[in-house]
């Protein structure tokens, strides 16, 4: 059960993380933050950084291995890397609509899961 909370934290941890990297680039969509400079961009995107904190820093600490979880170190990270590029292209194409999704995009994702498998065999 602690490999299923700890992506499910994960997940939403990079929910927060695209918003706060990214989010920024569709303020011109939104009236009441238009006239935002960048300092008033930082501040916005860190507190949306904030909340990716309280998501992923529990998701680390329960799924680590050293701590009772079910995960490596590299594990973690290949796992948190694969979310975060999921979560990224559905936000990219379901949300800000700005990217198609292409055969590409779809022979990389290939080629990440192809590293995900790497890293968690047994060899």
């Amino acid at each position: 059960m602690k490999a299923v909370y700890t992506i499910l934290l994960l997940t939403i941890s990079n929910l927060f993380m695209t918003f706060a990297w990214y989010g920024h680039l569709g303020f011109k969509k939104i009236s009441w933050l238009q006239g935002l400079g960048l300092v008033g961009v930082i501040l916005v995107s860190w507190g949306l950084a904030f909340f990716e904190y309280v998501f992923q820093v529990p998701a680390n600490r329960l799924g680590f291995a050293e701590n009772g979880g079910p995960f490596s170190l590299f594990q973690l990270k290949v796992i948190q890397e694969f979310i975060s590029l999921a979560v990224f292209t559905l936000c990219a194409v379901y949300v800000f609509k700005t990217e198609k999704l292409a055969w590409n995009h779809l022979v990389g994702f290939g080629l990440l899961l192809a590293a995900v498998y790497v890293i968690f065999r047994k060899w």
